[in-house]
């Protein structure tokens, strides 16, 4: 009996996991059809590396440690949303000191306002002589500052688990009412899985 009960779970995550990849897959080949000014060879380079970093994500989603709830069907995570964006305890100096007393690490990953929903995104260079990091994709930040000068929209948040939780699950706010949740990209949900729920001042390796 025990035998057929893990058969039928091995087969139950196998097809869970077929699922998850299918829906990743549709909506990365979705995006990369309607992007504007991209090369030939930029595209086939996507498309080679979209295995592997499809079935990343995927393993690491359905294995990660997380608060939030997964939802195969459409590949994300899934938690309530708040009525407001959870940015009212996020001034400047409340952001900047927290930052300034971090011992900050490549791969910690970091909420940034981004428009109307918070974006992921992990520190890749840190400059302790200039007192700033470097973020992947939104640039440099000051310990001392939250908005980077580079790019003025965008605002650096201090990580708390509604913030997070927000973030991972793609909630949006326009005109401060709850909007259609957007999607995060692949390497948002792949970053995801690196968040340290116990502990948002270190990075889970992986």
């Amino acid at each position: 009996m025990s035998e057929q009960v893990s058969l039928w779970k091995g087969e139950q995550q196998t097809s869970d996991f077929s699922e998850f990849c299918n829906a990743l897959y549709e909506r990365e080949l979705h995006s990369l059809a309607n992007m504007d000014n991209i090369s030939i060879e930029s595209l086939q380079g996507r498309l080679k590396s979209l295995p592997y970093y499809i079935n990343r994500t995927a393993h690491s989603m359905m294995q990660c440690s997380t608060p939030l709830m997964l939802d195969i069907q459409n590949a994300s995570w899934s938690a309530k949303q708040g009525t407001r964006m959870p940015i009212s305890d996020q001034d400047e100096s409340t952001v900047s000191q927290w930052y300034a007393k971090v011992e900050l690490k490549h791969g910690l990953v970091v909420p940034i306002v981004h428009d109307n929903h918070i974006a992921l995104d992990s520190i890749d260079r840190v400059d302790l002589n200039k007192q700033r990091f470097r973020t992947n994709v939104h640039g440099w930040f000051s310990f001392n500052e939250s908005i980077p000068e580079e790019q003025p929209q965008y605002k650096l948040l201090k990580p708390n688990k509604r913030v997070m939780t927000a973030a991972c699950a793609g909630h949006c706010w326009v005109n401060d009412h709850k909007s259609i949740p957007v999607m995060p990209s692949l390497r948002e949900l792949l970053i995801s899985c690196t968040v340290n729920w116990s502990n948002f001042k270190k990075p889970i390796i992986r």
